[in-house]
């Protein structure tokens, strides 16, 4: 499963790819709006950053108005993807994206149908939200799973993108519902490596270690 980061904060962006396991970037208005920074401007060190994916967002709701911004922001980097919003004017967007090459990444994604429109018209991504599908009681992760069995019925090439990730345990969880994707915010990436069993070994054999007076430099 890849690993996207789900942030506009460059810092954060730099030291997860020095890592060598960021493979993408999604950003999203709100995520910007925090940066406080200029959005064309963000995203565009963000490409020069990471040569994976990055996911930028329209925002119109209306189908030549995305046509117009998508066209200005699939300018920016060769690794841009052009993000959209899951409606009607969404999905005829991204048809018209998918027939030009310009990859697209079609958000708030919160039911196997609709991410069944979005593989129908040439998404190359969909995003469901797992997260915010738990907020309201429901399972989030089904939902991975029932598009997993979809797209994998017909074939479709569309990529799952399970975003609105809250916690290590949905990474665990959508690697196991087959996403091929997951964009995860930076606290809960930097949580993946954790574990007691870890520290306390690690811990221990630092001691052992001291207690035999050598240097291996």
């Amino acid at each position: 499963m890849q690993f996207f980061v789900d942030t506009a904060e460059i810092a954060d962006i730099k030291k997860l790819y020095e890592t060598g396991l960021l493979d993408g970037v999604t950003t999203n208005p709100s995520l910007v709006a925090k940066s406080g920074r200029n959005f064309k401007e963000v995203v565009k060190e963000i490409c020069g950053i990471v040569p994976g994916p990055v996911s930028a967002e329209v925002a119109a709701l209306d189908y030549d108005g995305m046509i117009a911004e998508g066209e200005v922001l699939a300018k920016l980097a060769d690794n841009v993807v052009v993000k959209l919003p899951l409606t009607f004017d969404g999905l005829r967007a991204t048809k018209t994206f998918a027939g030009r090459g310009v990859k697209t990444n079609v958000t708030l994604c919160f039911s196997p149908n609709q991410a069944l429109l979005a593989a129908k018209v040439g998404a190359t991504y969909i995003s469901p939200f797992i997260g915010r599908l738990d907020d309201i009681n429901l399972e989030g992760m089904e939902l991975i799973e029932q598009i997993r069995t979809i797209y994998d019925n017909y074939n479709f090439t569309t990529q799952i993108l399970a975003a609105s990730i809250r916690s290590a345990n949905h990474v665990t969880q959508a690697a196991l519902a087959g996403a091929d994707v997951a964009t995860i915010p930076p606290s809960v990436i930097y949580k993946l490596v954790d574990h007691p069993l870890t520290k306390n070994g690690l811990e221990q054999f630092v001691k052992d270690w001291k207690s035999t007076g050598q240097s291996i430099l």
